[in-house]
């Protein structure tokens, strides 16, 4: 039996709601280095993912239950190059990504 908490219906914030309208780049790093970064593509509230498909070496696309791209995994952001990741996002016939977006790899 799952824990009660695991159906709780929670709220989003206006701020959370705003941040699923927009694309943003998140990168994690494990004692001071880069190990992974996730491009967030515009999506609905609370859709989920429902399955990964590998785009270009190091990146991994994950999409909602009707096809559509929701983000995009960079599995080791130190040897993803940014020409890589703008012909992934062509590809996905998404809005051509800005180098201001991809600043944050600049410091890997």
């Amino acid at each position: 039996m799952w824990p009660e908490w695991r159906d709780w219906e929670l709220e989003l914030s206006a701020h959370v709601e705003k941040r699923m309208k927009d694309r943003y780049l998140e990168i994690t790093y494990r004692k001071g280095k880069p190990v992974a970064a996730y491009l967030y593509l515009p999506r609905q509230p609370r859709a989920k993912v429902r399955r990964t498909s590998k785009a270009a070496e190091g990146v991994l696309i994950d999409y909602d239950k009707a096809g559509k791209p929701m983000g995009m995994e960079i599995s080791a952001p130190a040897h993803v190059s940014w020409e890589a990741i703008k012909k992934v996002v062509v590809a996905l016939n998404l809005p051509p990504i800005s180098e201001e977006e991809l600043a944050p790899l600049r410091a890997v």
